[in-house]
Protein backbone atom coordinates (compact mmCIF):
# COMPACT_ATOMS: atom_id res chain seq x y z
CA UNK A 1 0.00 0.00 0.00
CA UNK A 2 2.80 2.38 0.91
CA UNK A 3 4.57 1.70 -2.38
CA UNK A 4 1.37 2.39 -4.33
CA UNK A 5 0.93 5.75 -2.59
CA UNK A 6 4.45 6.77 -3.59
CA UNK A 7 3.73 5.82 -7.19
CA UNK A 8 0.58 7.95 -7.20
CA UNK A 9 2.46 10.95 -5.82
CA UNK A 10 5.07 10.62 -8.54
CA UNK A 11 2.48 10.80 -11.32
CA UNK A 12 2.49 14.59 -11.61
CA UNK A 13 1.61 16.42 -14.82
CA UNK A 14 4.24 19.02 -15.72
CA UNK A 15 3.17 22.32 -17.28
CA UNK A 16 5.77 24.34 -19.18
CA UNK A 17 5.47 27.78 -20.79
CA UNK A 18 8.12 29.66 -22.72
CA UNK A 19 8.64 31.73 -25.85
CA UNK A 20 7.45 30.00 -29.02
CA UNK A 21 8.67 30.25 -32.59
CA UNK A 22 6.60 31.78 -35.36
CA UNK A 23 6.30 28.33 -36.92
CA UNK A 24 4.90 26.82 -33.72
CA UNK A 25 2.42 29.68 -33.23
CA UNK A 26 1.24 29.44 -36.83
CA UNK A 27 0.73 25.69 -36.54
CA UNK A 28 -1.23 25.97 -33.29
CA UNK A 29 -3.53 28.71 -34.55
CA UNK A 30 -4.19 27.02 -37.88
CA UNK A 31 -5.04 23.70 -36.24
CA UNK A 32 -6.46 24.59 -32.81
CA UNK A 33 -8.16 28.00 -33.08
CA UNK A 34 -11.43 28.79 -34.82
CA UNK A 35 -9.91 31.82 -36.62
CA UNK A 36 -7.22 29.63 -38.25
CA UNK A 37 -4.98 32.67 -38.71
CA UNK A 38 -2.37 34.64 -36.80
CA UNK A 39 -3.23 38.20 -35.71
CA UNK A 40 -1.65 40.98 -37.75
CA UNK A 41 1.37 42.98 -36.60
CA UNK A 42 3.90 42.27 -33.89
CA UNK A 43 3.01 39.28 -31.72
CA UNK A 44 4.27 38.04 -28.35
CA UNK A 45 4.21 34.26 -28.77
CA UNK A 46 4.17 32.03 -25.68
CA UNK A 47 4.18 28.27 -26.14
CA UNK A 48 2.55 25.74 -23.83
CA UNK A 49 3.73 22.19 -23.10
CA UNK A 50 2.30 19.45 -20.90
CA UNK A 51 4.49 16.46 -20.05
CA UNK A 52 7.01 17.70 -22.67
CA UNK A 53 4.37 17.70 -25.40
CA UNK A 54 3.58 20.89 -27.27
CA UNK A 55 -0.14 21.66 -26.84
CA UNK A 56 -0.51 25.21 -28.14
CA UNK A 57 0.14 28.92 -27.70
CA UNK A 58 -1.06 32.06 -25.99
CA UNK A 59 -0.61 35.16 -28.17
CA UNK A 60 -0.58 38.84 -27.24
CA UNK A 61 -0.58 41.70 -29.76
CA UNK A 62 -1.63 45.33 -30.17
CA UNK A 63 -5.07 44.27 -31.31
CA UNK A 64 -7.21 45.21 -34.27
CA UNK A 65 -7.49 48.92 -33.51
CA UNK A 66 -4.95 51.57 -32.41
CA UNK A 67 -7.64 52.98 -30.10
CA UNK A 68 -7.93 49.79 -28.05
CA UNK A 69 -6.45 51.36 -24.89
CA UNK A 70 -7.64 54.94 -25.38
CA UNK A 71 -10.77 54.56 -23.19
CA UNK A 72 -8.47 53.72 -20.26
CA UNK A 73 -6.11 56.67 -20.72
CA UNK A 74 -3.26 54.54 -22.07
CA UNK A 75 -1.15 54.60 -25.20
CA UNK A 76 -0.80 51.52 -27.40
CA UNK A 77 2.60 50.90 -25.78
CA UNK A 78 1.16 50.58 -22.27
CA UNK A 79 -1.05 47.59 -22.90
CA UNK A 80 -2.01 44.91 -25.35
CA UNK A 81 -4.72 42.48 -26.37
CA UNK A 82 -4.80 38.78 -25.62
CA UNK A 83 -5.61 37.80 -29.19
CA UNK A 84 -5.33 34.01 -29.34
CA UNK A 85 -5.48 31.04 -26.98
CA UNK A 86 -4.95 28.08 -29.31
CA UNK A 87 -4.75 24.74 -27.50
CA UNK A 88 -5.22 21.09 -28.36
CA UNK A 89 -6.39 18.58 -25.72
CA UNK A 90 -5.04 19.61 -22.33
CA UNK A 91 -5.26 18.74 -18.63
CA UNK A 92 -4.51 22.17 -17.14
CA UNK A 93 -7.25 24.78 -16.99
CA UNK A 94 -7.01 27.53 -19.60
CA UNK A 95 -7.20 30.17 -16.87
CA UNK A 96 -4.06 28.73 -15.26
CA UNK A 97 -2.23 28.65 -18.59
CA UNK A 98 -3.21 32.25 -19.33
CA UNK A 99 -2.18 33.35 -15.82
CA UNK A 100 1.33 31.95 -16.29
CA UNK A 101 1.55 33.49 -19.78
CA UNK A 102 0.72 36.90 -18.28
CA UNK A 103 3.56 36.47 -15.78
CA UNK A 104 5.96 35.85 -18.65
CA UNK A 105 4.61 38.90 -20.50
CA UNK A 106 5.04 41.12 -17.42
CA UNK A 107 8.58 39.86 -16.98
CA UNK A 108 9.39 40.80 -20.57
CA UNK A 109 7.49 44.12 -20.51
CA UNK A 110 7.39 45.46 -16.93
CA UNK A 111 5.86 48.78 -18.01
CA UNK A 112 2.78 47.07 -19.42
CA UNK A 113 -0.31 48.16 -17.44
CA UNK A 114 -3.38 46.54 -18.99
CA UNK A 115 -4.46 43.56 -21.07
CA UNK A 116 -7.73 43.57 -22.98
CA UNK A 117 -9.40 40.47 -24.34
CA UNK A 118 -12.66 39.56 -26.00
CA UNK A 119 -15.03 36.59 -25.89
CA UNK A 120 -16.99 35.98 -29.08
CA UNK A 121 -20.68 35.11 -28.47
CA UNK A 122 -20.92 33.99 -32.11
CA UNK A 123 -18.61 31.13 -31.05
CA UNK A 124 -20.74 30.48 -27.93
CA UNK A 125 -18.03 32.04 -25.74
CA UNK A 126 -18.96 34.21 -22.77
CA UNK A 127 -15.53 34.51 -21.20
CA UNK A 128 -15.38 31.56 -18.84
CA UNK A 129 -11.57 31.57 -18.78
CA UNK A 130 -11.53 35.27 -17.87
CA UNK A 131 -14.14 34.87 -15.19
CA UNK A 132 -12.12 32.01 -13.69
CA UNK A 133 -9.04 34.26 -13.79
CA UNK A 134 -10.77 37.19 -12.02
CA UNK A 135 -10.65 39.54 -15.01
CA UNK A 136 -12.85 42.65 -14.94
CA UNK A 137 -15.85 42.47 -17.25
CA UNK A 138 -16.36 45.71 -19.16
CA UNK A 139 -19.53 44.92 -21.10
CA UNK A 140 -20.48 43.98 -24.63
CA UNK A 141 -19.42 45.89 -27.72
CA UNK A 142 -21.63 46.96 -30.60
CA UNK A 143 -22.44 44.73 -33.55
CA UNK A 144 -19.76 44.57 -36.25
CA UNK A 145 -19.71 43.90 -39.99
CA UNK A 146 -17.52 41.15 -41.43
CA UNK A 147 -17.29 39.47 -44.83
CA UNK A 148 -17.57 35.79 -45.64
CA UNK A 149 -14.94 35.11 -48.29
CA UNK A 150 -14.30 31.61 -49.64
CA UNK A 151 -16.34 30.30 -46.75
CA UNK A 152 -14.21 32.11 -44.14
CA UNK A 153 -15.20 35.00 -41.86
CA UNK A 154 -12.87 37.92 -42.67
CA UNK A 155 -12.36 41.26 -40.93
CA UNK A 156 -12.76 44.39 -43.15
CA UNK A 157 -9.25 45.55 -42.14
CA UNK A 158 -7.82 42.37 -43.65
CA UNK A 159 -9.43 43.37 -46.93
CA UNK A 160 -8.11 46.92 -46.69
CA UNK A 161 -4.58 45.62 -46.01
CA UNK A 162 -4.69 43.91 -49.40
CA UNK A 163 -5.45 47.22 -51.11
CA UNK A 164 -9.05 46.24 -51.86
CA UNK A 165 -11.98 48.51 -51.16
CA UNK A 166 -14.01 47.35 -48.16
CA UNK A 167 -17.24 46.90 -50.09
CA UNK A 168 -19.06 43.73 -51.02
CA UNK A 169 -18.98 44.75 -54.71
CA UNK A 170 -15.17 45.07 -54.79
CA UNK A 171 -14.71 41.85 -52.83
CA UNK A 172 -16.95 39.92 -55.21
CA UNK A 173 -15.10 41.33 -58.21
CA UNK A 174 -11.56 40.70 -56.94
CA UNK A 175 -11.71 37.87 -54.39
CA UNK A 176 -14.87 35.79 -54.32
CA UNK A 177 -17.98 36.18 -56.50
CA UNK A 178 -20.00 34.42 -53.79
CA UNK A 179 -18.80 36.62 -50.91
CA UNK A 180 -21.40 37.90 -48.47
CA UNK A 181 -21.77 40.32 -45.56
CA UNK A 182 -22.02 38.97 -42.00
CA UNK A 183 -23.34 41.04 -39.09
CA UNK A 184 -21.82 39.67 -35.88
CA UNK A 185 -22.89 40.16 -32.28
CA UNK A 186 -20.84 42.48 -30.11
CA UNK A 187 -18.01 40.75 -28.26
CA UNK A 188 -17.72 40.55 -24.48
CA UNK A 189 -14.81 42.73 -23.29
CA UNK A 190 -12.58 41.70 -20.37
CA UNK A 191 -9.77 43.67 -18.70
CA UNK A 192 -6.74 42.48 -16.73
CA UNK A 193 -4.97 45.31 -14.86
CA UNK A 194 -1.27 44.69 -14.31
CA UNK A 195 -0.72 47.05 -11.36
CA UNK A 196 -2.72 48.22 -8.35
CA UNK A 197 -3.25 51.75 -9.65
CA UNK A 198 -4.72 50.48 -12.91
CA UNK A 199 -7.02 48.08 -11.06
CA UNK A 200 -8.33 50.93 -8.91
CA UNK A 201 -8.86 53.04 -12.02
CA UNK A 202 -10.90 50.49 -13.99
CA UNK A 203 -12.79 48.74 -11.19
CA UNK A 204 -15.63 51.33 -11.42
CA UNK A 205 -16.10 50.14 -15.03
CA UNK A 206 -16.82 46.60 -13.86
CA UNK A 207 -20.13 44.98 -14.77
CA UNK A 208 -21.66 41.64 -13.72
CA UNK A 209 -20.27 38.65 -15.57
CA UNK A 210 -22.50 37.29 -18.35
CA UNK A 211 -24.00 33.97 -17.31
CA UNK A 212 -22.59 30.78 -18.83
CA UNK A 213 -24.38 27.59 -19.77
CA UNK A 214 -24.08 25.01 -16.99
CA UNK A 215 -23.15 22.19 -19.37
CA UNK A 216 -20.25 24.10 -20.86
CA UNK A 217 -16.86 24.77 -19.26
CA UNK A 218 -14.74 27.10 -21.37
CA UNK A 219 -11.86 26.73 -18.91
CA UNK A 220 -11.22 23.22 -20.26
CA UNK A 221 -12.26 23.67 -23.89
CA UNK A 222 -9.84 22.49 -26.55
CA UNK A 223 -9.85 21.45 -30.17
CA UNK A 224 -8.79 18.02 -31.47
CA UNK A 225 -5.32 17.59 -32.88
CA UNK A 226 -1.80 16.74 -31.84
CA UNK A 227 1.74 17.56 -32.93
CA UNK A 228 5.15 18.47 -31.57
CA UNK A 229 6.61 21.19 -33.84
CA UNK A 230 8.84 22.55 -31.05
CA UNK A 231 10.61 21.28 -27.93
CA UNK A 232 9.95 22.19 -24.32
CA UNK A 233 12.17 24.92 -22.91
CA UNK A 234 11.59 25.74 -19.25
CA UNK A 235 9.22 25.37 -16.36
CA UNK A 236 7.43 28.35 -14.85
Amino acid sequence: MRKNLLNVRNVVMSLHLDWATHKAAKYAVEHWHYSQCLPAGKIVKIGVWEDKKFIGVVLFSRGATPNLLKPYGLTQYQGCELTRVALTNHKSTVSKIVSIAIKLLKRQSPKMRLIVSFADPDQNHKGGIYQAGNWIYNGEGSRAKFFKIMGKKTHPRTIGAKGIKQSIQSIREKLDPNASVIICMGKHRYLMPLDKAMRMQIEPLSKPYPKREKQGNEDFQSLPGGATPTLTLQTI
